[in-house]
């Protein structure tokens, strides 16, 4: 059943962004970072991200898609040494912002699905509405915030202490309050700064991402992006680490 809201959801977003106006201005950003060592040590790291926002006369949407895919070399009690995922996640989301106030303020929809095979939580999806403004706006920063009540529905690990036997999953869903801030600066005409910051919290656990990142031009196209991403949950089991923190180096072409 939740299911089948959550597709309500996003079709309402998607066709209430389709009507509003038959303009559609687009700023799109792909990205992809890849490591990979050979030697004494051995392993791969793919991470690619898309994000692409819509600009229309009275709203404004985004749609985002990031994954992590991590494989490293490692030793068996044998001694002997084989290949193992250690990472593999991807998360997407849906955002619609309706303008108001000569787009100093808005209300939102907001819809996100995670998937981590290695996570505190196997899936973790979130829907939410709300309100939100720009605290701060000039030429070259840009800073807003919004807040609302939404509901969650997440599948929680639990680890079997026997390593052979899979582990358990036990769902949680509920209400959440979702606060987030995003906070853009223009350094310079090649550099930009950004912080993007969503606590989602609920009786069940709280959830906290963040990513800062620093930008740098290579052309009018492509851009060259550092900067760490950290999640965050309060409510884990025994065996599993409550944060993950991932830093990247990737090559941004826009568009």
């Amino acid at each position: 059943m939740f299911k089948k809201y959550l597709l309500l959801a996003i079709f309402s977003i998607i066709s209430s962004s389709v009507v509003a106006d038959e303009k559609r201005p687009w700023d799109i950003e792909v990205g992809i970072g890849a490591i990979s060592t050979s030697g004494n040590t051995q392993s791969t790291s793919v991470q690619a991200k898309v994000d692409a926002k819509q600009n229309l006369l009275h709203w404004q949407n985004e749609y985002i898609f990031n994954s992590l895919f991590k494989q490293d070399e490692v030793t068996q009690d044998d001694n002997t040494k084989v290949k193992e995922k250690t990472a593999d996640k991807y998360l997407a989301s849906i955002k619609s912002a309706y303008l108001m106030e000569a787009e100093k303020s808005y209300l939102f929809g907001f819809v996100s699905y995670a998937d981590d095979k290695f996570g505190a939580y196997r899936t973790y999806t979130t829907v939410a509405i709300g309100y939100g403004n720009w605290i701060y706006s000039t030429p070259t920063l840009h800073w807003y915030a919004e807040i609302g009540p939404g509901y969650f529905q997440g599948q929680k690990v639990i680890t079997n202490p026997d390593p052979l036997l899979p582990d358990t999953l036990v769902d949680q869903s509920g209400a959440i309050v979702r606060a987030s801030t995003e906070l853009k600066w223009e350094i310079t005409k090649s550099a930009e700064f950004k912080q993007t910051l969503s606590i989602e919290s609920g009786s069940d656990n709280t959830r906290i991402l963040s990513e800062t990142s620093i930008a740098t031009s290579i052309s009018d196209a492509m851009q060259m992006k550092v900067g760490v991403a950290v999640a965050k949950d309060t409510n884990v089991t025994e065996g599993k680490k409550n944060t993950d923190t991932t830093t990247f180096i990737n090559l941004i072409y826009k568009f």
